[in-house]
Protein backbone atom coordinates (compact mmCIF):
# COMPACT_ATOMS: atom_id res chain seq x y z
CA UNK A 1 0.00 0.00 0.00
CA UNK A 2 1.11 3.74 -0.69
CA UNK A 3 1.26 6.14 2.03
CA UNK A 4 -1.47 7.82 0.44
CA UNK A 5 -3.80 5.08 0.53
CA UNK A 6 -2.88 4.93 4.32
CA UNK A 7 -4.10 8.48 4.56
CA UNK A 8 -7.14 7.60 2.75
CA UNK A 9 -8.25 4.86 4.64
CA UNK A 10 -8.41 7.28 7.77
CA UNK A 11 -7.52 3.89 9.74
CA UNK A 12 -3.97 3.72 8.40
CA UNK A 13 -3.82 -0.15 8.35
CA UNK A 14 -0.34 0.00 7.21
CA UNK A 15 2.85 -1.79 5.37
CA UNK A 16 3.79 -5.60 5.75
CA UNK A 17 2.92 -8.35 8.39
CA UNK A 18 3.96 -8.26 11.80
CA UNK A 19 1.71 -9.01 15.39
CA UNK A 20 1.14 -7.02 18.19
CA UNK A 21 2.19 -7.73 21.89
CA UNK A 22 0.05 -7.43 24.85
CA UNK A 23 0.75 -4.22 25.58
CA UNK A 24 0.42 -4.37 29.60
CA UNK A 25 -1.89 -1.78 30.62
CA UNK A 26 0.82 0.42 30.19
CA UNK A 27 3.61 -0.68 31.33
CA UNK A 28 5.29 -1.26 34.91
CA UNK A 29 8.26 -0.60 37.22
CA UNK A 30 11.23 -2.18 35.66
CA UNK A 31 14.27 -3.09 37.41
CA UNK A 32 16.17 -1.11 39.66
CA UNK A 33 12.91 1.36 39.96
CA UNK A 34 13.42 2.14 36.54
CA UNK A 35 10.27 3.06 34.35
CA UNK A 36 9.24 1.22 31.93
CA UNK A 37 6.78 2.38 28.64
CA UNK A 38 5.81 0.88 25.41
CA UNK A 39 5.16 2.96 22.52
CA UNK A 40 3.19 1.71 19.69
CA UNK A 41 3.71 2.84 15.87
CA UNK A 42 3.20 2.02 12.58
CA UNK A 43 5.09 2.83 9.00
CA UNK A 44 7.98 1.52 6.63
CA UNK A 45 11.12 -0.26 7.18
CA UNK A 46 12.81 3.31 7.01
CA UNK A 47 10.17 4.89 9.72
CA UNK A 48 10.89 1.42 12.44
CA UNK A 49 14.35 2.64 12.01
CA UNK A 50 13.80 6.22 12.66
CA UNK A 51 11.51 6.03 15.55
CA UNK A 52 13.85 3.35 17.47
CA UNK A 53 16.76 5.22 16.96
CA UNK A 54 14.37 8.38 18.06
CA UNK A 55 13.59 6.13 21.35
CA UNK A 56 17.33 4.88 22.29
CA UNK A 57 18.08 8.99 22.41
CA UNK A 58 15.09 9.56 24.39
CA UNK A 59 16.54 6.77 26.64
CA UNK A 60 20.07 8.30 26.64
CA UNK A 61 18.43 11.18 27.80
CA UNK A 62 16.67 9.96 30.60
CA UNK A 63 18.51 6.97 31.99
CA UNK A 64 15.48 6.02 34.56
CA UNK A 65 13.34 5.43 31.88
CA UNK A 66 12.95 2.62 29.55
CA UNK A 67 11.26 2.15 26.31
CA UNK A 68 9.74 -0.63 24.08
CA UNK A 69 8.62 -0.21 20.98
CA UNK A 70 5.75 -2.06 19.67
CA UNK A 71 5.96 -1.89 16.07
CA UNK A 72 2.55 -2.96 14.18
CA UNK A 73 2.68 -2.80 10.69
CA UNK A 74 -0.08 -4.59 9.82
CA UNK A 75 -3.84 -4.07 10.48
CA UNK A 76 -3.09 -1.39 13.10
CA UNK A 77 -6.53 -0.41 13.92
CA UNK A 78 -7.98 -3.82 14.34
CA UNK A 79 -5.20 -4.77 17.39
CA UNK A 80 -5.29 -1.28 18.76
CA UNK A 81 -9.24 -1.77 18.98
CA UNK A 82 -8.28 -4.75 20.43
CA UNK A 83 -5.97 -3.57 22.78
CA UNK A 84 -8.30 -1.13 24.16
CA UNK A 85 -11.37 -3.46 24.38
CA UNK A 86 -8.87 -5.24 26.85
CA UNK A 87 -7.93 -2.81 28.71
CA UNK A 88 -3.91 -3.54 27.41
CA UNK A 89 -3.26 -0.98 25.78
CA UNK A 90 0.44 0.68 25.48
CA UNK A 91 1.62 4.06 27.29
CA UNK A 92 1.04 5.95 24.27
CA UNK A 93 1.66 6.03 20.61
CA UNK A 94 0.02 6.42 16.81
CA UNK A 95 -3.28 6.35 16.92
CA UNK A 96 -5.36 6.35 13.82
CA UNK A 97 -7.39 9.70 12.82
CA UNK A 98 -10.58 8.67 13.13
CA UNK A 99 -10.35 6.11 15.85
CA UNK A 100 -8.62 9.15 17.95
CA UNK A 101 -12.00 11.12 18.42
CA UNK A 102 -13.63 7.96 19.28
CA UNK A 103 -11.00 6.77 21.76
CA UNK A 104 -11.24 10.52 23.48
CA UNK A 105 -14.51 10.72 23.91
CA UNK A 106 -14.64 7.16 25.64
CA UNK A 107 -12.25 8.76 28.07
CA UNK A 108 -9.22 6.29 26.73
CA UNK A 109 -6.55 8.78 26.14
CA UNK A 110 -5.27 11.75 28.32
CA UNK A 111 -6.03 15.17 27.99
CA UNK A 112 -3.03 16.88 26.81
CA UNK A 113 -4.44 20.40 27.84
CA UNK A 114 -2.36 20.83 31.07
CA UNK A 115 0.69 19.90 29.51
CA UNK A 116 1.06 23.11 27.09
CA UNK A 117 2.21 25.25 29.37
CA UNK A 118 4.72 22.62 30.54
CA UNK A 119 6.19 21.88 27.53
CA UNK A 120 6.54 25.12 24.84
CA UNK A 121 7.45 23.75 22.01
CA UNK A 122 3.62 22.18 22.21
CA UNK A 123 2.08 25.44 22.39
CA UNK A 124 3.62 26.43 19.64
CA UNK A 125 2.12 24.15 17.11
CA UNK A 126 0.30 25.40 13.79
CA UNK A 127 -3.14 25.56 14.63
CA UNK A 128 -4.22 22.65 12.34
CA UNK A 129 -2.43 20.17 13.95
CA UNK A 130 -4.38 19.83 17.40
CA UNK A 131 -6.69 17.17 18.11
CA UNK A 132 -9.67 18.81 19.90
CA UNK A 133 -12.69 16.69 21.21
CA UNK A 134 -14.17 19.91 23.29
CA UNK A 135 -13.38 22.86 25.29
CA UNK A 136 -9.78 22.36 26.88
CA UNK A 137 -9.75 18.85 25.50
CA UNK A 138 -7.01 17.87 23.43
CA UNK A 139 -6.48 14.51 22.75
CA UNK A 140 -3.26 14.12 20.31
CA UNK A 141 -1.64 16.17 17.98
CA UNK A 142 -0.87 14.72 14.73
CA UNK A 143 2.27 13.24 14.32
CA UNK A 144 3.60 15.19 11.39
CA UNK A 145 1.87 17.68 8.42
CA UNK A 146 2.10 17.43 4.69
CA UNK A 147 0.45 18.96 2.06
CA UNK A 148 -0.33 18.15 -1.84
CA UNK A 149 1.76 19.36 -4.32
CA UNK A 150 2.42 18.96 -7.92
CA UNK A 151 5.51 16.78 -8.48
CA UNK A 152 6.90 16.87 -12.09
CA UNK A 153 9.52 15.06 -14.27
CA UNK A 154 12.06 17.35 -15.42
CA UNK A 155 12.94 15.28 -18.38
CA UNK A 156 9.23 14.68 -19.93
CA UNK A 157 8.83 18.58 -19.44
CA UNK A 158 11.89 19.30 -21.55
CA UNK A 159 11.06 16.86 -24.04
CA UNK A 160 7.88 17.87 -24.54
CA UNK A 161 8.58 21.70 -24.63
CA UNK A 162 6.25 22.35 -21.71
CA UNK A 163 6.27 24.96 -19.37
CA UNK A 164 7.84 24.00 -16.47
CA UNK A 165 5.01 23.97 -12.91
CA UNK A 166 5.80 26.98 -10.82
CA UNK A 167 7.13 26.62 -7.53
CA UNK A 168 5.83 29.99 -6.32
CA UNK A 169 2.22 30.22 -4.87
CA UNK A 170 1.82 33.89 -6.54
CA UNK A 171 2.40 32.11 -10.03
CA UNK A 172 0.75 29.00 -9.72
CA UNK A 173 -1.06 28.01 -12.88
CA UNK A 174 -4.58 28.77 -13.65
CA UNK A 175 -6.82 25.47 -14.36
CA UNK A 176 -6.38 26.37 -17.98
CA UNK A 177 -2.85 26.60 -18.27
CA UNK A 178 -2.56 22.72 -16.17
CA UNK A 179 -4.50 21.64 -18.97
CA UNK A 180 -2.88 23.41 -22.26
CA UNK A 181 0.54 21.77 -20.73
CA UNK A 182 -1.26 18.29 -19.96
CA UNK A 183 -1.50 18.57 -23.40
CA UNK A 184 1.57 18.98 -24.14
CA UNK A 185 2.68 16.25 -22.03
CA UNK A 186 0.35 13.24 -23.23
CA UNK A 187 1.03 11.28 -26.18
CA UNK A 188 0.31 7.39 -27.52
CA UNK A 189 2.17 5.07 -28.72
CA UNK A 190 2.49 6.72 -31.91
CA UNK A 191 3.88 10.25 -30.57
CA UNK A 192 0.32 11.99 -31.28
CA UNK A 193 -1.27 14.11 -28.38
CA UNK A 194 -4.68 14.38 -27.56
CA UNK A 195 -5.65 17.33 -29.68
CA UNK A 196 -4.08 15.73 -32.64
CA UNK A 197 -6.06 13.34 -35.34
CA UNK A 198 -5.38 9.68 -34.58
CA UNK A 199 -4.63 9.58 -31.49
CA UNK A 200 -5.42 6.77 -29.58
CA UNK A 201 -6.47 7.02 -26.06
CA UNK A 202 -6.45 3.10 -25.51
CA UNK A 203 -2.74 3.40 -26.23
CA UNK A 204 -1.14 6.41 -24.48
CA UNK A 205 2.85 6.19 -23.71
CA UNK A 206 2.80 8.69 -21.19
CA UNK A 207 -0.19 10.73 -19.26
CA UNK A 208 0.37 14.35 -18.93
CA UNK A 209 -1.12 14.73 -15.53
CA UNK A 210 -3.05 12.50 -12.71
CA UNK A 211 -4.99 13.63 -9.74
CA UNK A 212 -7.01 11.57 -7.91
CA UNK A 213 -10.88 11.83 -7.65
CA UNK A 214 -10.98 9.88 -5.01
CA UNK A 215 -8.97 10.98 -2.44
CA UNK A 216 -10.27 14.37 -0.74
CA UNK A 217 -6.63 15.78 0.04
CA UNK A 218 -6.55 15.87 -3.46
CA UNK A 219 -9.40 17.97 -4.66
CA UNK A 220 -10.24 20.08 -1.23
CA UNK A 221 -7.55 22.84 -1.97
CA UNK A 222 -9.16 22.93 -5.28
CA UNK A 223 -13.02 23.30 -3.50
CA UNK A 224 -11.68 26.08 -1.37
CA UNK A 225 -9.84 28.11 -3.78
CA UNK A 226 -12.53 28.41 -5.76
CA UNK A 227 -14.88 29.68 -3.10
CA UNK A 228 -16.17 26.15 -2.33
CA UNK A 229 -16.64 23.92 0.69
CA UNK A 230 -17.14 20.73 2.03
CA UNK A 231 -19.82 21.57 4.45
CA UNK A 232 -21.47 25.01 5.73
CA UNK A 233 -20.42 27.09 8.78
CA UNK A 234 -22.05 25.38 11.11
CA UNK A 235 -21.11 21.60 9.07
CA UNK A 236 -24.69 20.11 8.94
CA UNK A 237 -24.76 20.79 5.48
CA UNK A 238 -23.42 19.43 2.41
CA UNK A 239 -21.88 22.20 -0.25
CA UNK A 240 -21.06 19.72 -2.73
CA UNK A 241 -24.10 20.23 -4.84
CA UNK A 242 -23.12 24.21 -5.47
CA UNK A 243 -22.09 25.76 -8.92
CA UNK A 244 -17.96 26.53 -7.35
CA UNK A 245 -17.79 22.96 -6.18
CA UNK A 246 -19.45 21.02 -9.44
CA UNK A 247 -17.10 23.02 -11.66
CA UNK A 248 -13.81 21.68 -9.78
CA UNK A 249 -15.11 18.13 -10.16
CA UNK A 250 -16.30 18.11 -13.69
CA UNK A 251 -12.95 19.86 -14.55
CA UNK A 252 -11.21 16.50 -12.48
CA UNK A 253 -13.36 14.25 -14.65
CA UNK A 254 -12.77 16.48 -17.80
CA UNK A 255 -9.28 15.42 -17.60
CA UNK A 256 -9.85 11.58 -18.13
CA UNK A 257 -13.06 12.01 -20.42
CA UNK A 258 -12.66 15.18 -22.26
CA UNK A 259 -9.25 16.29 -22.61
CA UNK A 260 -7.79 12.58 -22.18
CA UNK A 261 -4.51 13.85 -20.45
CA UNK A 262 -5.51 12.04 -17.64
CA UNK A 263 -5.43 8.31 -16.50
CA UNK A 264 -9.03 6.38 -16.11
CA UNK A 265 -9.22 3.78 -13.61
CA UNK A 266 -6.78 1.32 -14.14
CA UNK A 267 -5.29 2.23 -16.84
CA UNK A 268 -1.97 2.98 -14.30
CA UNK A 269 -1.99 -0.44 -12.73
CA UNK A 270 0.96 -2.72 -13.12
CA UNK A 271 -1.29 -5.93 -11.73
CA UNK A 272 -4.71 -6.08 -10.50
CA UNK A 273 -5.64 -2.66 -8.64
CA UNK A 274 -2.09 -2.27 -7.63
CA UNK A 275 -1.04 1.49 -8.61
CA UNK A 276 2.63 2.25 -9.11
CA UNK A 277 4.28 4.78 -6.35
CA UNK A 278 4.44 8.59 -7.96
CA UNK A 279 8.65 7.72 -7.68
CA UNK A 280 7.50 5.01 -10.25
CA UNK A 281 5.33 6.43 -12.54
CA UNK A 282 7.67 9.72 -12.85
CA UNK A 283 10.63 7.81 -13.69
CA UNK A 284 9.48 5.86 -15.74
CA UNK A 285 7.13 8.41 -17.32
CA UNK A 286 4.10 6.77 -17.55
CA UNK A 287 2.68 10.04 -16.31
CA UNK A 288 4.46 13.68 -16.65
CA UNK A 289 2.58 14.99 -13.29
CA UNK A 290 1.42 13.89 -10.58
CA UNK A 291 -0.36 15.50 -7.41
CA UNK A 292 0.63 13.92 -4.48
CA UNK A 293 1.60 14.29 -0.61
CA UNK A 294 5.11 15.80 0.34
CA UNK A 295 5.65 12.43 1.48
CA UNK A 296 6.78 11.09 -2.12
CA UNK A 297 9.83 13.02 -1.30
CA UNK A 298 11.53 10.39 0.43
CA UNK A 299 10.88 7.57 -2.04
CA UNK A 300 11.98 10.30 -5.13
CA UNK A 301 15.33 10.76 -3.63
CA UNK A 302 15.96 6.83 -2.86
CA UNK A 303 14.52 6.18 -6.53
CA UNK A 304 16.80 8.89 -7.92
CA UNK A 305 14.00 10.33 -9.90
CA UNK A 306 14.80 13.64 -11.84
CA UNK A 307 11.95 15.30 -10.37
CA UNK A 308 10.94 18.98 -9.25
CA UNK A 309 8.11 20.30 -6.76
CA UNK A 310 5.37 22.96 -8.13
CA UNK A 311 3.03 24.53 -6.61
CA UNK A 312 -0.65 22.95 -7.29
CA UNK A 313 -2.83 24.49 -10.02
CA UNK A 314 -5.09 27.52 -8.60
CA UNK A 315 -8.88 28.82 -9.28
CA UNK A 316 -9.26 32.37 -7.88
CA UNK A 317 -6.82 31.66 -4.48
CA UNK A 318 -4.36 28.94 -4.40
CA UNK A 319 -4.56 26.42 -1.75
CA UNK A 320 -3.36 23.62 -0.64
CA UNK A 321 -4.52 20.66 1.98
CA UNK A 322 -2.79 20.10 4.95
CA UNK A 323 -2.89 17.40 6.09
CA UNK A 324 -1.72 14.50 9.22
CA UNK A 325 -0.11 11.85 9.67
CA UNK A 326 -2.52 10.13 12.03
CA UNK A 327 -2.94 11.41 15.50
CA UNK A 328 -0.05 10.82 18.63
CA UNK A 329 -1.51 10.32 21.74
CA UNK A 330 -1.28 9.13 25.75
CA UNK A 331 -3.26 6.75 26.82
CA UNK A 332 -5.39 6.53 29.87
CA UNK A 333 -4.32 3.46 30.90
CA UNK A 334 -0.58 4.46 31.29
CA UNK A 335 0.51 4.25 35.48
CA UNK A 336 3.16 6.78 34.24
CA UNK A 337 1.42 9.79 32.74
CA UNK A 338 4.30 12.62 33.43
CA UNK A 339 6.68 10.27 31.84
CA UNK A 340 4.35 9.06 29.14
CA UNK A 341 3.92 12.91 27.90
CA UNK A 342 7.47 13.36 28.35
CA UNK A 343 8.34 11.21 25.40
CA UNK A 344 5.16 12.08 23.81
CA UNK A 345 7.01 15.71 23.53
CA UNK A 346 10.01 14.17 22.39
CA UNK A 347 9.13 11.97 19.55
CA UNK A 348 7.62 14.68 16.83
CA UNK A 349 10.62 17.01 17.98
CA UNK A 350 13.05 17.30 14.69
CA UNK A 351 16.05 17.55 16.90
CA UNK A 352 15.57 14.21 17.71
CA UNK A 353 14.01 12.66 14.45
CA UNK A 354 15.49 12.36 11.11
CA UNK A 355 12.41 11.73 9.09
CA UNK A 356 12.23 15.38 8.77
CA UNK A 357 15.48 16.11 7.13
CA UNK A 358 14.70 12.44 5.29
CA UNK A 359 11.81 14.17 3.52
CA UNK A 360 9.05 11.55 5.03
CA UNK A 361 7.42 14.39 7.30
CA UNK A 362 7.24 17.98 7.83
CA UNK A 363 7.53 19.45 11.41
CA UNK A 364 4.64 20.79 13.48
CA UNK A 365 5.77 23.48 14.89
CA UNK A 366 5.15 27.50 13.76
CA UNK A 367 9.39 27.89 14.12
CA UNK A 368 10.50 25.48 11.11
CA UNK A 369 8.62 27.64 8.46
CA UNK A 370 9.07 31.33 9.80
CA UNK A 371 12.33 31.27 11.35
CA UNK A 372 15.41 30.71 9.07
CA UNK A 373 17.80 28.69 11.12
CA UNK A 374 14.97 26.42 11.89
CA UNK A 375 13.89 26.33 8.62
CA UNK A 376 17.19 25.53 7.19
CA UNK A 377 17.64 22.91 10.13
CA UNK A 378 15.34 20.24 8.28
CA UNK A 379 15.67 21.42 4.41
CA UNK A 380 19.14 22.74 3.88
CA UNK A 381 20.28 19.05 2.53
CA UNK A 382 21.18 17.46 -0.58
CA UNK A 383 17.06 15.48 -0.03
CA UNK A 384 15.57 18.83 -0.92
CA UNK A 385 16.06 20.72 -3.94
CA UNK A 386 16.40 24.72 -4.36
CA UNK A 387 12.44 24.96 -4.93
CA UNK A 388 11.57 23.59 -1.60
CA UNK A 389 11.35 26.68 0.22
CA UNK A 390 9.05 28.29 -1.92
CA UNK A 391 7.29 25.58 -3.17
CA UNK A 392 6.85 23.28 0.36
CA UNK A 393 7.93 25.54 3.28
CA UNK A 394 5.98 29.20 2.17
CA UNK A 395 2.81 26.85 0.29
CA UNK A 396 1.88 25.01 3.50
CA UNK A 397 2.65 27.99 5.76
CA UNK A 398 0.42 31.03 3.62
CA UNK A 399 -1.73 28.65 1.57
CA UNK A 400 -3.04 25.52 3.64
CA UNK A 401 -6.15 24.63 4.23
CA UNK A 402 -7.26 21.45 6.62
CA UNK A 403 -7.73 18.05 5.77
CA UNK A 404 -10.95 17.03 6.09
CA UNK A 405 -10.47 13.79 8.35
CA UNK A 406 -9.53 16.11 11.40
CA UNK A 407 -12.35 18.83 10.56
CA UNK A 408 -15.47 16.54 9.98
CA UNK A 409 -17.53 14.74 12.54
CA UNK A 410 -18.07 11.36 11.01
CA UNK A 411 -16.53 11.39 8.12
CA UNK A 412 -14.86 8.09 8.05
CA UNK A 413 -18.58 6.69 7.97
CA UNK A 414 -19.60 9.46 5.13
CA UNK A 415 -16.99 8.21 3.22
CA UNK A 416 -17.66 4.40 3.33
CA UNK A 417 -21.34 5.14 2.67
CA UNK A 418 -21.80 7.59 0.20
CA UNK A 419 -19.43 10.24 -0.55
CA UNK A 420 -16.37 7.81 -2.29
CA UNK A 421 -18.87 5.97 -4.20
CA UNK A 422 -20.12 8.86 -5.27
CA UNK A 423 -16.25 9.85 -6.49
CA UNK A 424 -16.16 6.44 -8.13
CA UNK A 425 -18.77 7.38 -9.86
CA UNK A 426 -17.43 10.65 -11.24
CA UNK A 427 -14.05 8.79 -11.85
CA UNK A 428 -15.71 5.93 -14.52
CA UNK A 429 -17.29 8.85 -16.21
CA UNK A 430 -20.54 6.92 -16.71
CA UNK A 431 -22.36 10.19 -15.00
CA UNK A 432 -21.39 14.06 -15.04
CA UNK A 433 -20.33 16.03 -12.03
CA UNK A 434 -23.45 17.83 -11.35
CA UNK A 435 -25.78 14.76 -11.47
CA UNK A 436 -23.28 12.55 -8.68
CA UNK A 437 -23.35 15.78 -6.67
CA UNK A 438 -26.82 16.83 -6.80
CA UNK A 439 -27.78 13.49 -5.97
CA UNK A 440 -25.45 12.76 -2.89
CA UNK A 441 -25.26 16.38 -1.71
CA UNK A 442 -28.68 15.18 0.32
CA UNK A 443 -27.60 12.12 1.81
CA UNK A 444 -24.11 13.56 3.07
CA UNK A 445 -26.30 16.36 4.94
CA UNK A 446 -28.10 13.69 6.72
CA UNK A 447 -24.92 12.27 8.07
CA UNK A 448 -23.10 15.61 9.02
CA UNK A 449 -22.87 15.86 12.69
CA UNK A 450 -21.31 19.18 12.24
CA UNK A 451 -17.12 20.29 12.60
CA UNK A 452 -14.58 19.12 15.34
CA UNK A 453 -14.24 21.78 17.75
CA UNK A 454 -11.26 23.95 17.51
CA UNK A 455 -9.54 26.94 19.95
CA UNK A 456 -6.19 28.21 20.34
CA UNK A 457 -3.60 26.07 22.30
Amino acid sequence: MKRRDLFRMGSLAALGAAGVSACGSGGGPGAAGSTRLQFMYWGSTFEKAAVEKMLKSFEQKNQDIKVKPVFTPDEYDVKLNSLVAGGNTPDLGYVPMSMSFRLAEQGNLVNLFPYLQKYPQLAGYLPDAYLWYGQDKLHGVATANEIELLWYSKSAIAAAGAATPPAVASSAWSWDQLVENAYKLTVDQNGKHPDESGFDPKQVRQFGISISLTYAAAWYGFLRGNGADFADEAGKKCLLDTPEAIQVFQNLQDLIYKHRVAPGPGQLAATGDDVPGTNILLKTKRVAMVVDGHWSLLDMNESKVDYGIGVLPKYAEPFTTSQVAGASSVFSTTKHVEEAVELFAFHIDPRYVDLYQQGLWMPQEKKYYEDQAAIDSWTKNDGHPPEFRTAVVDYARDHGVPDLRNRVKNLSAISSDVLTPALQQLESGKRPAAEVLKEVSPKITGMLQGWQHVQEP
